[in-house]
């Protein structure tokens, strides 16, 4: 069992920044790799970015490189999604995921079924 809490959401202007944090405790096994996820209204969920255990094979979503940063602390129990020259199009409640080692390669990494534990979620709002 794995317990993820997210943390760090908020209302922000377009171009600012917020950094997310992702609290994780229960078996390191199954967090080989943790991820984030967003939904907006009415839209589906959609990748985000992910990281693998050792915090150098990263992955993200077309929309968000070059603005947005995942990083882990494995010491810390935490991942984090700092992110920066937000838009209001990143309006959305964020989530982290949590996957075991299984689950690698590109094309898993960024499929939502394949993780198998996830946060609370935490709203992320960029106004105009």
């Amino acid at each position: 069992q794995v317990q993820l809490v997210e943390s760090g959401g908020g209302l922000v202007q377009a171009g600012g920044s917020l950094r997310l944090s992702c609290a994780w405790s229960g078996s390191t096994f199954a967090t080989y790799v943790l991820a984030w996820f967003r939904q907006a209204p009415g839209k589906e969920r959609e990748f985000v970015a992910a990281a693998t255990w050792g915090g150098r094979n990263t992955y993200y979503a077309d929309s968000v490189k070059g603005r947005f940063t995942i990083s882990r602390d494995n010491a810390k129990n935490t991942v984090y999604l700092q992110m920066n020259s937000l838009k209001p199009e990143d309006t959305a409640v964020y989530y982290c995921a949590a996957a075991n080692i299984n689950v690698r390669g590109e094309s898993a990494v960024v499929a939502g079924a394949n993780y198998g534990y996830w946060g609370q979620g935490t709203q992320v709002t960029v106004s105009s």
